[in-house]
C-alpha cells in the first residue's frame, strides 16, 4: 500500500509539489530574466532560457530541502531516502518545466496566446497550472518510491 496514504498530517505532503513548483516557476523567471541570453526553446516558447532553466532546477532543490527539514521531518513520521529530496526536487522541476513547454506547444499548435481571459496577463487559467499538470503524477510516484517511515523522531 502506498506510503502517502498513511500520512496523518497529508496537508504537508500535498502542499511539497506545489511549493517546489510555483518555487521552479519563480527561479526560472527571476534568473532567466538576470542572466538568460541562450533561448530554451524558441519556437515553442520564446521567453524561456537556458540560464532559467538551470535556475529552476537549482531553487526547486533548495527550497525542497528547506521545506523537508523545517516543515515536513518535524510534523510527520516521513523522511526521504538519503538524496531522495535532491531526487524529487530535480525531477519536479524537470516535470514543471516540460509541463509548461507542452501548454505552450498546444497553444502555438492551436495559434493561440493566452488560454482563457479569465486571470488577466498571466496568460489563463490553463497557464497558472501547466506545470502541475505533469508535476501531480510524478510526486505521487515519487512520494512513494523516496518516502519512508522514521518513526524514531
Amino acid at each position: 500500500m502506498p506510503v502517502i496514504l498513511h500520512v496523518p498530517p497529508g496537508g504537508a505532503l500535498l502542499i511539497f509539489p506545489l511549493l517546489i513548483t510555483w518555487a521552479s516557476d519563480i527561479g526560472a523567471f527571476f534568473v532567466g530574466r538576470a542572466f538568460g541570453k541562450r533561448k530554451l526553446m524558441p519556437s515553442v516558447s520564446p521567453g524561456k532560457t537556458v540560464a532559467g532553466a538551470i535556475g529552476a532546477l537549482v531553487v526547486t532543490v533548495i527550497v525542497g530541502w528547506l521545506y523537508t527539514r523545517f516543515v515536513l521531518a518535524p510534523t510527520t513520521q516521513l523522511a526521504f531516502v538519503r538524496g531522495g529530496v535532491f531526487i524529487f526536487g530535480f525531477l519536479v522541476s524537470v516535470a514543471a518545466q516540460v509541463g509548461d513547454l507542452a501548454e505552450s506547444l498546444l497553444k502555438r499548435e492551436a495559434g493561440m496566446k493566452d488560454s482563457s481571459h479569465i486571470i488577466p496577463g498571466h496568460g489563463g487559467v490553463l497557464d497558472r497550472f501547466d506545470s502541475l499538470l505533469f508535476v501531480l503524477p510524478v510526486s505521487y510516484v515519487l512520494f512513494n518510491m523516496l518516502l519512508v517511515w522514521a518513526p524514531t523522531r
